[in-house]
């Protein structure tokens, strides 16, 4: 299931990987503009998840996952041969963010489904943190083809990526789930269960700042090799790639951390240290690219160590007759949040001067550390609204 995602996962952010270098100057995009494009495949992924995850309370996930790799493969095909501006470009990548949205969840679900319940928590984070390196060899493979072939062939290569985990599905064995009560998105159970949605919550916030720094990290790092363009120093393409590789250590670990010391804890030390990093890198967004890029890779930690802990303390605490609700509205918070965050960090570049003002990029760090910050503040209200209870 981790190497299928590797596949779904592909298309993922060929749209940030050429934002900067293509799609911003050919297409004349401001940064609110460049924000909703990239935002629009979790837009997509937002509207369809709630019922997709949730049909996995009703039947296999598996046939659900089939489906919407198929989609996603469709989408990024159609944006590499017919976008030509913002509202086409934003509208087949939301296809494809329609098609993820079949495939990321459910394939938890499936996955979840066919484990033993003691092997849930570190199997849960393995998935989650193999996201991290799927957006890695997305990086990778969207800017070598789009500075090769164009950025048209990026999207048309990545475009079999889905066909991965069309080949996983075919290998699982069928499994029918117990059939849920109530009607198909009835979320009040989910909303009821203040355990899980303080996950929940702080999933979003989580969200809202790793996908605006993904959004962004090429044009960020883009901004700083222009302004040092006479000293030796890592292409965007290594810094973004390896900004997402990091990623899945960090989550693996981010969970064993709060295995150890409880995940509300960790998770709250983890969103505390990520805002301070973001602040340290908005306000030294003019030094030199060899004391930004420790700071990059310390955020590079700091931005997915929760991610592994949040979604596993998610799943344990759902209700399993309601799991598959439960992912649904962890998904749905999760990406509405993302494509604010890329939205939201565009605005703020425009507010400020534009992405080639020192200036901007600290308001956008800013935007960046105020949404983490969320999220301690709703594990405190989950656990203390718990307790009461």
């Amino acid at each position: 299931m981790c190497l299928g995602q590797l596949g779904s996962l592909l298309p993922h952010v060929v749209v940030p990987s050429i934002l900067a270098a293509f799609l911003i100057p050919e297409w004349h995009l401001s940064g609110a503009q460049a924000g909703l494009l990239a935002g629009s495949g979790a837009a997509g992924y937002m509207c369809a998840v709630p019922v997709l995850a949730t049909l996995t309370d009703r039947i296999d996930a598996r046939k659900i996952l089939i489906a919407g790799s198929a989609v996603s493969a469709l989408g990024t095909l159609l944006f590499g041969l017919y976008a030509s501006g913002l509202w086409s470009g934003a509208f087949f990548n939301a296809i494809a963010g329609v098609g993820f949205a079949g495939a990321y969840m459910p394939g938890l679900k499936a996955l979840t489904d066919r484990l033993a319940p003691g092997d849930s928590s570190r199997a849960i984070t393995f998935y989650t943190s193999s996201f991290s390196f799927g957006v890695g060899l997305s990086f990778l493979i969207s800017q070598l083809v789009a500075e090769g072939w164009g950025w048209r062939a990026a999207f048309l290569v990545t475009a079999f990526g889905p066909l991965v985990m069309l080949t996983v599905c075919f290998l699982l064995r069928p499994v029918e789930p117990k059939p849920a009560q109530g009607r198909l998105l009835d979320f009040v159970p989910v909303f009821n269960n203040t355990r899980a949605m303080g996950f929940v919550l702080g999933y979003g916030a989580h969200c809202f700042e790793l996908y605006g720094i993904r959004t962004w990290i090429v044009a960020f790092w883009t901004f700083v090799t222009m302004r040092n363009s006479q000293s030796p120093i890592l292409t965007p393409i290594v810094v973004s790639v390896l900004f997402s590789v990091l990623a899945m250590p960090a989550s693996i670990l981010g969970n064993e951390f709060a295995l150890r010391i409880g995940r509300h804890r960790a998770i709250t030390a983890v969103m505390l240290a990520s805002a301070v990093v973001a602040l340290l890198i908005g306000i030294c967004a003019d030094k030199s690219p060899w004391f930004l890029l420790p700071l990059i890779m310390a955020y590079a930690i700091t931005v997915p160590a929760d991610s592994g802990a949040l979604t596993s303390g998610m799943a344990m605490a759902a209700e399993s007759r309601y799991r598959g609700a439960t992912m649904a509205m962890h998904s749905t918070v999760g990406f509405s949040l993302s494509a604010l965050g890329a939205w939201v960090v565009g605005v703020a570049l425009d507010a400020a001067g534009g992405p080639q003002n020192p200036s901007a990029w600290m308001a956008a760090f800013t935007v960046l550390a105020a949404g983490i910050l969320v999220g301690p503040v709703a594990l405190y209200w989950s656990r203390r609204t718990a307790l009461q209870t």
